[in-house]
C-alpha cells in the first residue's frame, strides 16, 4: 500500500506507521471534542435549547384563552349592560337549563383581510353557537354578540349560523336565534350577503321540518330582518329591539321623512302594525321565559307529536259559567278569551299577536294534557269580522299548527268579512283565500264549535263542515245562514216593504218569520251540516272528548310538489 493519501482535493499526508499489532488504517481519525472541551476554535456555539413543551403549560394556555374569550372585552359587556340589554352569553344562560349549553366553534376566527381588519380578529367572530335543552329537551341556538364588530354577520359568523342550523335540522331539533347584529359585515363585502342567503335558504328547507323561533333583542336591519320574517315565531323586546329593511337615515335621504329608530321598526310597531312580532315583551327576562314556555308547547320536528302532559278528566268536566258568558243577542259583544279560559286546562294559554288583527285570536293551549291550536273570532272588536290582517294572521297559525300536528279548535262567532272600498282594494278576495287554503289543506285533527253568528262565505272559511272540519258542534245560540235576518229581509222583501204602510211592522214580522224557518238552532244539524247541539257547559267535555275520538286520524295527501297558496 502507498505510503501517501489523498486527504483532499490538493493535500497530501504522510500516513503514521501502524502501531505494531494493529491493522493498518485507510482513513486518519480526528478527536471529536467533549462538552468540557467547548467548542473547536472558530466554530459556531451550539443552539440553546427551546422552551420545554409540558402537558401543564399547555394546559394553562388553553384554559387561560378560553377564559379570556367567555369573559369577553370589558368595555363592551359594560356597554351592553348600560343598554340594559344582556351579553350573549347571559341570554343564553337565562334561556337553557343550567349547565346543558355545549358551545361549538368558540375559537373560530375571520380571515378577512384589507381594510385592517388582519390586526383585528376576536374569537367567535361575533356570536355564540351550539345546543343545550329546556327542560331537558334538546334544542339548538345561536346568539349574535354585539360586543363584537357590532354583532355584524362576515364569512366566519354565517358560517358558524349555518353550521347549528344544519344540526338542528338534521338531529330534528327545534332552532333558536338570538339577534343583536348591525347588519352585513361591510368590510367583508359580497361574502357578507352570501352568508344571509346561506341562512335563508336553510330556514326555507327547515320550515314545517322544525320550529324555528327568531327573538329580535337588539337592531336587526337590512337583509337580516328576513331571518325574524321567515321564523315560525318572531319575538321583540321593547325599547331595545329594532328591526327594519332601510334605517331611518336612508328613509330621510330618500323621502325627507324624518322617522326615529322606534317608530320606524320597534317592537309596538311590528307587534300592532306589521304583525311582524308574534310576541313583544317589556324585557329580556319576561321574552326568554315565554320562548321557554313556547318550548314547552311544540314538538321537536314534524315527525313527533307535542309533548303531553297527564290527563285530567276534562272529558267528564261541566263549565257552568260558559251559560252565562255569551250574550243571547246576536250584536252583543262579548270576550272569547273568557271562553277560551273555561275550555283549556287551567285557563292556560299562549296567544299568538295579542295587539295584531285582534278581531281573530289565535292560540296555543292544552285540553285534558294535549297540545291544541285555537282559533276564535273576537266579538270585542270589529264585531268578530274577518278582514284582510285577521285573515292572514289565521292562516299562517292553522297552516303552523297543521305542519307540526297541532290538533286545530275553532270557536266560531263571525258576522262576515268586513266590507268597504279599503278592503276590496286591498285585497279581502285574496286574503280571505289564504285562510280558507290553509284550513282545506290541513290534515290534522280539526274541531269547531259554532258559539253564536255564522255568515255567508266567512263561515264557509272559518272551517266549515263543506272544507273539511271532522267534528261540528254548535251552541244552541248558534245562527248559521247565508246572512243575518234583517238583512235578508231586507234583500228578499225590498218591494214588499216599499210598498207597505206600515215598514217597521213587516219587517219585524218577516224577520222572526226567516229565523224561525231558516236559523234555529237544529237547522244546520238536521241537513248533517253539525254533529252535535251541546249544552255550552258541555263544551270542555265534548271537545276532549272529539280530540280523543280523533287522536289517531290519518289522511294521505296527494302526490304533488306543492300547492299554489294565494299568496
Amino acid at each position: 500500500m502507498s505510503d501517501r493519501i489523498a486527504a483532499g482535493p490538493q493535500l497530501d499526508r504522510v500516513r503514521p506507521a501502524a502501531p505494531s499489532g494493529v491493522a493498518e488504517l485507510d482513513f486518519v481519525p480526528v478527536p471529536v471534542p467533549r462538552p468540557a472541551d467547548g467548542p473547536a476554535p472558530g466554530a459556531s456555539p451550539p443552539p440553546l435549547d427551546p422552551p420545554r413543551r409540558t402537558m401543564r403549560a399547555l394546559r394553562d394556555r388553553h384554559h387561560e384563552l378560553r377564559e379570556d374569550i367567555l369573559a369577553g372585552r370589558a368595555d363592551g359587556v359594560a356597554r351592553q349592560h348600560r343598554l340594559g340589554k344582556r351579553t350573549a352569553r347571559e341570554r343564553i344562560d337565562a334561556l337553557l337549563d343550567e349547565g346543558s349549553f355545549i358551545e361549538l366553534d368558540m375559537y373560530r376566527r375571520h380571515q378577512a383581510h384589507g381594510l385592517r381588519m388582519e390586526e383585528n380578529r376576536p374569537h367567535t367572530d361575533g356570536v355564540v353557537t351550539g345546543s343545550g335543552t329546556i327542560d331537558g329537551r334538546r334544542v339548538f341556538v345561536y346568539a349574535q354578540d354585539f360586543t363584537i364588530f357590532g354583532g355584524s354577520l362576515g364569512a366566519a359568523h354565517a358560517s358558524k349560523i349555518h353550521k347549528v342550523m344544519d344540526l338542528a335540522i338534521s338531529t330534528g331539533s327545534p332552532l333558536i336565534g338570538l339577534i343583536d347584529s348591525g347588519g352585513a359585515r361591510i368590510q367583508e363585502g359580497v361574502v357578507s350577503l352570501s352568508g344571509y342567503g346561506g341562512i335563508f335558504q336553510r330556514s326555507v328547507q327547515a320550515s314545517g321540518v322544525i320550529p324555528q323561533i327568531s327573538v329580535v333583542l337588539g337592531p336587526c336591519a337590512g337583509g337580516a330582518a328576513y331571518t325574524v320574517a321567515l321564523a315560525d315565531f318572531a319575538f321583540m323586546v321593547r325599547d331595545t329591539a329594532q328591526l327594519y329593511l332601510t334605517g331611518p337615515d336612508v328613509v330621510e335621504a330618500v323621502s325627507g321623512q324624518r322617522v326615529t329608530h322606534a317608530e320606524l321598526g320597534g317592537a309596538d310597531v311590528h307587534g300592532r302594525r306589521s304583525g311582524v312580532a308574534t310576541f313583544v315583551h317589556d324585557d329580556e327576562d319576561a321574552c326568554l321565559a315565554d320562548v321557554r314556555y313556547l318550548v314547552s308547547m311544540l314538538p321537536a320536528n314534524n315527525l313527533e307529536y307535542p309533548p303531553r302532559s297527564p290527563e285530567c278528566d276534562a272529558t267528564t268536566d261541566l263549565r257552568p259559567r260558559l251559560a252565562d258568558i255569551v250574550p243571547v243577542e246576536p250584536n252583543r259583544p262579548y270576550d272569547m278569551r273568557a271562553v277560551v279560559a273555561e275550555l283549556v286546562d287551567d285557563g292556560e294559554y299562549l296567544e299568538m299577536h295579542e295587539n295584531w288583527a285582534q278581531n281573530v285570536i289565535c292560540l296555543l293551549a292544552r285540553i285534558d294534557g294535549e297540545v291544541v291550536g285555537v282559533v276564535g273570532n273576537q266579538p270585542m272588536v270589529l264585531a268578530g269580522v274577518l278582514d284582510v290582517d285577521a285573515a292572514q294572521k289565521a292562516a299562517r297559525f292553522v297552516r303552523f299548527c297543521d305542519a307540526f300536528s297541532i290538533p286545530i279548535v275553532t270557536l266560531i262567532d263571525v258576522p262576515g268579512f268586513l266590507p268597504g272600498v279599503d278592503q276590496e282594494h286591498s285585497g279581502i278576495i285574496r286574503h280571505g283565500a289564504k285562510l280558507l287554503y290553509a284550513y282545506c289543506e290541513a290534515t290534522v285533527p280539526r274541531i269547531h264549535v259554532i258559539v253564536r253568528k255564522a255568515y255567508g262565505g266567512a263561515y264557509i272559511v272559518m272551517d266549515s263542515r263543506t272544507i273539511g272540519t271532522d267534528l261540528s258542534l254548535a251552541w244552541p245560540t248558534n245562527e248559521i245562514a247565508v246572512m243575518g235576518a234583517e238583512g235578508a229581509v231586507n234583500v228578499i222583501f225590498r218591494k214588499e216593504l216599499a210598498a207597505a204602510a206600515d215598514p217597521a211592522r213587516l219587517r219585524a214580522e218577516l224577520v222572526e218569520e226567516y229565523a224561525e224557518q231558516l236559523m234555529h238552532p237544529h237547522y244546520a244539524a238536521e241537513r248533517g251540516l253539525v254533529d252535535d247541539v251541546i249544552d255550552p257547559v258541555q263544551t270542555r267535555a265534548a271537545v276532549a272528548r272529539g280530540l280523543a275520538m280523533l287522536r289517531n286520524k290519518r289522511k294521505p295527501t296527494p302526490q304533488r310538489k306543492h300547492g299554489n297558496v294565494p299568496l
